[in-house]
């Protein structure tokens, strides 16, 4: 129970902070601008990893809890369980900010500025990067938690800076799930399901082929 709530807590964290940015800097006239929504995004996510990363590892994603399984860095049987708390805890995030702001419309929803396929490529990527450096910054032997927290916080920071205004930057469902259910705009969805799915299983398989060469060389 201790572990699903580390997820819940900090889904809720990353979609409350990182959606509440898109929302305030749409309500607020663009005073949060696009730079420091990325900010915004790369900080939670650090901020959670090094809080959260001793109780639940920090997922705070499905596509990163499938891609552990897949990679056998986290058991299969745990995989539903972490997702209903990671989606419980983005939706419950976005439940709020449609409390406090109930005049926006789409509370920061993942939305394509071009066509699906373009986001779906894009996506795919930057989940397959990002996975990449979790694979690689966790799988160390001194189990620290700030260079993992460093890596990952700045890589989503780093993409969601340059890739956020096409795609939205989301590579993460849970992240695009609950503002498209709480608004009810679930236009273009399957892209953000999807895509980082597949980037993320993608990631692993690369990953596998990084170690194995290096145990050969």
């Amino acid at each position: 129970m201790k572990r699903l709530s580390g997820e819940f807590l900090g889904t809720f964290a990353l979609v409350f902070c990182g959606t509440g940015a898109i929302v305030i800097n749409q309500e607020s006239g663009g005073a949060i601008t696009h730079v420091g929504i990325a900010i915004v995004f790369g900080l939670i996510v650090m901020a959670m990893i090094l809080s959260l990363g001793h109780v639940s590892g920090a997922h705070i994603n499905p596509a990163v809890t499938i891609a552990l399984s897949v990679a056998k860095k986290f058991k299969w049987q745990n995989i539903i369980p972490y997702i209903i708390a990671q989606l419980a805890g983005a939706c419950f995030a976005s439940f709020i900010l449609k409390t406090l702001f109930p005049a926006n419309e789409f509370l920061g929803a993942t939305l394509p500025k071009g066509s699906n396929m373009q986001s779906f490529i894009l996506e795919f990527i930057l989940t397959f990067l990002l996975v990449l450096v979790i694979l690689t910054s966790t799988d160390k032997k001194d189990h620290s938690v700030l260079v993992p927290a460093l890596a990952i916080g700045a890589t989503v920071g780093l993409e969601a800076l340059f890739a956020g205004p096409i795609c939205g930057a989301s590579m993460n469902p849970a992240r695009s799930i609950s503002p498209a259910l709480i608004s009810w705009h679930f236009q273009s969805l399957w892209v953000y399901i999807f895509a980082p799915i597949t980037g993320a299983i993608t990631a692993v398989l690369a990953f596998m082929i990084l170690k194995e060469d290096s145990h050969k060389d």
